[in-house]
């Protein structure tokens, strides 16, 4: 039923305006650029304010930044949530046969993509209005009185500028994905992550109700010049400096980056020859973290728009489902739900330091703790097997493309059913191990903080999509330099 409906409707998803695809290869220079001039607007965008957007508001992704990309009161608050919120429903539709789409076969691809871009549109509307309706997003009440305008068409304008914030930069990643390098949502989460850790280094802005900078190379100073040596070498010195200082974030943060450049580069690399060329030869690689980080952002995003809908219950006088206090969940489901982000969320003593937690059980905290751990590694690996059967990278399509380029693995048949199965061997289990692997260090960098409080999903993020960045940059040159090359990688 739903598969005749999706296609009634192919016709008038296809008329929804889209980027065109490039004719032919494009020159690496010209990728270049496209993707230098998206991030430069990226970053403009960010920096222009809501108007008629109240100082009050509050931010409901304020926790999830690091991974919507965005930035709190400006038009593009809404980042690339709806993107990510779409793709999850989408993939999770035919991943149970509700929407049965053969994902090989290229009509079938063009009506998914069809339909996930409609979705898009959907969901920016769906994650605008919610914030507006349950007060989150206040109208400023000075603006509509100078103005002479009511507040709802102030909350009308403010939808509609969030609107136009999010279907911008869905367009702005479908440039990047077809006319740049890469795609435009690694390229915003980067850049925003990026920028946060900048900030969290040297910010030297000391926020309210603490005594030192924000950043932690300020942050050391500040303490050097407060506290003596013996007073810091002392147990409970050390214990602030590696809490309060910092250091515990900077050792996670570099440790985890360490740990994810290793991570993508293991791998199991499949021999290859050309059939008609004798002695070109290359190598198809497989790597432990198959599906990437991308799993993570899908787990964290569903998590967010669960806890969004407990804060809008909870504003509405629902409380059934746990309590808030701002943004944080303090209590029931939500709490137990809500993600790990450092050590003040997980080890009692920090845990209870916070007014508004210290009657909580340390049973309540352990369990926090562990249902964390749950969502990561099962929801990693659950997502990494949805997003390698909907993004062409299975085994049938990956066996598929080679033979399409002419090559072959020695001493195997040519034959894609051939290849098909034995890529089974390989890419199914790999796909497993890599999704639990990349929750793990999720979990890991969580727990012990990172710098700029950027989150450990959003560290791992960054990481992972400046190699992977780097990855296409050489690839990109590769291909300028042997176009023969860019069959092999099924580009033509």
């Amino acid at each position: 039923m739903v598969d005749q409906v999706l296609r009634a409707l192919q016709p008038y998803f296809e008329r929804i305006p889209s980027v065109e695809r490039p004719v032919g290869h494009v020159p690496f220079n010209k990728k270049f650029m496209w993707t230098l001039a998206v991030l430069l607007l990226y970053f403009i965008l960010s920096n222009v304010p809501v108007f008629g957007l109240d100082p009050s508001s509050i931010d409901i992704f304020e926790q999830y930044r690091a991974l919507f990309a965005g930035k709190t009161g400006s038009i593009i608050a809404l980042g690339i949530g709806p993107i990510v919120t779409a793709s999850i429903i989408l993939q999770l539709l035919v991943g149970a046969g509700i929407i049965k789409l053969d994902l090989t076969n290229p009509e079938d691809r063009a009506a998914y993509q069809d339909f996930q871009r409609f979705l898009v549109f959907v969901m920016i509307a769906l994650e605008a209005l919610p914030q507006i309706m349950g007060g989150f997003l206040k109208p400023n009440p000075v603006i509509a009185q100078q103005l002479g305008l009511s507040l709802n068409f102030i909350s009308f304008l403010i939808f509609l500028q969030l609107f136009i914030g999010g279907v911008l930069i869905v367009y702005m990643d479908e440039v990047v994905s077809k006319w740049g390098i890469g795609s435009g949502v690694s390229l915003f989460i980067l850049a925003g992550i990026a920028q946060s850790i900048i900030t969290g280094l040297f910010n030297w802005t000391i926020p309210p109700n603490s005594q030192m900078p924000a950043g932690i190379i300020p942050r050391w100073i500040w303490i050097s010049q407060t506290y003596g040596v013996d007073a810091l070498l002392s147990a409970d010195g050390l214990t602030f400096l590696l809490i309060n200082g910092g250091l515990l974030a900077l050792f996670t943060t570099i440790a985890i980056i360490l740990l994810v450049v290793y991570a993508e580069g293991t791998r199991v690399e499949i021999p290859l020859a050309h059939a008609a060329v004798r002695g070109a030869r290359g190598r198809f690689p497989i790597k432990l973290i198959y599906a990437s980080v991308l799993p993570m952002i899908f787990v964290r995003a569903l998590q967010a728009n669960i806890q969004i809908i407990g804060m809008v219950l909870y504003n509405k006088g629902v409380t059934l489902f746990g309590e808030f206090v701002g943004t944080k969940p303090i209590s029931g489901l939500m709490y137990l739900i809500s993600p790990v982000r450092s050590p003040y969320d997980w080890v009692p003593s920090l845990v209870k330091s916070n007014p508004y937690l210290a009657d909580l059980p340390s049973w309540m905290i352990g369990l926090h703790l562990a249902i964390d751990a749950t969502i990561l590694v099962a929801g990693g690996i659950l997502f990494a097997i949805f997003w390698v059967e909907t993004s062409g990278m299975d085994a049938r399509t990956v066996a598929d493309q080679i033979a399409r380029s002419g090559m072959q693995i020695p001493g195997f048949r040519r034959n894609p059913q051939v290849l098909s199965r034995l890529m089974e061997r390989y890419i199914p289990k790999v796909t497993v191990l890599g999704g639990a692997a990349i929750g793990l260090l999720t979990l890991i960098a969580n727990m012990l903080g990172t710098i700029g409080n950027v989150s450990g999903t959003g560290l791992l993020l960054a990481v992972s999509i400046a190699y992977k960045f780097y990855e296409d940059l050489a690839k990109e040159q590769l291909t300028e330099m042997h176009p023969m090359i860019r069959k092999v990688l099924g580009e033509e």
